[in-house]
């Protein structure tokens, strides 16, 4: 037992390196005062000042954000309506087409969903006239599309889970469908929501391959220019920019930790 919980340590503590090594280095090698990524220099916040004056990197910055914030926000009372749908509807004609094109993106290969949509949208725009080109509506479109379905498979794992005796009671003292859902359902159900639009957001923010299908010349993401820029040699300014997203995340991550504890403590005590 003692050289089976040793070798797990060691394996367990190989990924860790396997995994945070590289992001570890790359957070060092943003402070290098060196032009050379692999040329240690010095220390120096010279390329953090670099990269908050080039305008391609913030524009592309703002325009990820605004694309995913629409996008998430959008996926989530679509995933949601298609979740309660699916769970509460019970069996209804075309339920489980529904539920496969709902779930599709999840196994989709990126490429073929992203070629797909400018047809798509190439299509649309040659019958009626819209969209006219590509740009951040597409890509808010297409984002949307994708992000929809994991909200979909969030909502419903959690919609199962739901204790509906809740929702009998309050039909019980004379509530109405709406109101039982904007007051009861909807405030319990909030935390798969939160966890909906976090996911959403972030794979938004994430993507290359479909926004480069369905992007226009002037609607370039911060994936699409950081990938431009890497083909022709890893910057030191993308070294920087990488920092601070890891900085963002990990500032993310903090926080919710911090408020599932004192969400949990609040419960402890009201118990």
């Amino acid at each position: 037992m003692k050289r089976r919980s040793t070798f797990l340590n060691v394996s367990a503590g190989m990924g860790f390196v396997f995994l945070y090594a590289p992001i570890i280095a790359l957070i060092i090698y943003s402070f290098n005062k060196s032009k050379l990524v692999t040329v240690w220099g010095g220390w120096s916040l010279k390329w953090y000042a670099e990269l908050f004056k080039n305008d391609q990197i913030i524009d592309a910055a703002l325009v990820s954000v605004k694309i995913a914030v629409i996008s998430a926000t959008l996926a989530v009372v679509l995933g949601t309506l298609a979740g309660f749908v699916l769970t509460r509807f019970g069996r209804f004609r075309g339920k489980m087409i529904l539920s496969g094109w709902t779930t599709a993106p999840l196994v989709m290969p990126e490429v073929i969903t992203g070629l797909s949509l400018l047809l798509l949208f190439v299509a649309m725009e040659g019958m009626f006239g819209w969209p006219s080109g590509r740009g951040t509506g597409t890509v808010i479109i297409a984002h949307t599309t994708f992000c929809l379905a994991y909200v979909a498979v969030v909502v419903q794992s959690r919609l199962v889970s739901l204790d509906e005796t809740l929702e009998e009671a309050a039909m019980d003292l004379g509530a109405r469908p709406a109101s039982l859902f904007f007051l009861v359902t909807l405030p319990l159900i909030a935390p798969a929501l939160v966890s909906g639009w976090l996911l959403s957001f972030t794979l938004s923010l994430d993507d290359l391959v479909i926004a480069s299908f369905v992007s226009g010349p002037g609607d370039s993401t911060l994936p699409m220019v950081i990938f431009s820029k890497v083909r022709l040699g890893v910057s030191p300014e993308v070294n920087a920019l990488a920092t601070l997203m890891i900085l963002t995340v990990a500032v993310g991550v903090i926080a919710a930790v911090f408020q599932m504890r004192r969400q949990h403590r609040s419960k402890e005590i009201q118990e």
